[in-house]
């Protein structure tokens, strides 16, 4: 990895971090639930974008920077890992069991659909 490639990374990261944090409180303040919708969203979205950046050829830069950095800080499989304990923990067993679930099919897929889309656009 150059120097170059590494800034891209940074870069999108730093964009993509914050963007997890407003919108996983956003999306979760508009429910009044214990389930964790914000970051479900996020996951999904994340899965969604990386899929549209793949699935085409797209320029190094913009797969380092919105592939890599932008999209590897948008999701998180700490927090999904973290909220399923919690759920569990909570006597929510049937909440964590739908919790991996609906998030590994919506991020299937979402990242299926965004190959789709990227190889249409690129």
């Amino acid at each position: 990895m150059t120097l170059v490639t590494a800034l891209w990374v940074a870069l999108g990261a730093a964009i993509g971090a914050p963007t997890r944090y407003l919108a996983d409180r956003a999306v979760q303040a508009t429910h009044g639930t214990g389930f964790p919708w914000g970051t479900f969203t996020v996951n999904v979205v994340a899965a969604l974008v990386l899929g549209i950046v793949l699935g085409g050829p797209a320029p190094g830069a913009v797969t380092a920077a919105v592939g890599v950095g932008f999209c590897g800080a948008l999701s998180t499989w700490s927090t999904l890992g973290y909220d399923t304990v919690r759920l569990a923990e909570e006597g929510s067993r049937s909440g964590a069991t739908l919790n991996v679930v609906m998030s590994m099919f919506a991020g299937l897929g979402a990242v299926s659909l965004g190959v789709a889309v990227g190889a249409a656009l690129w």
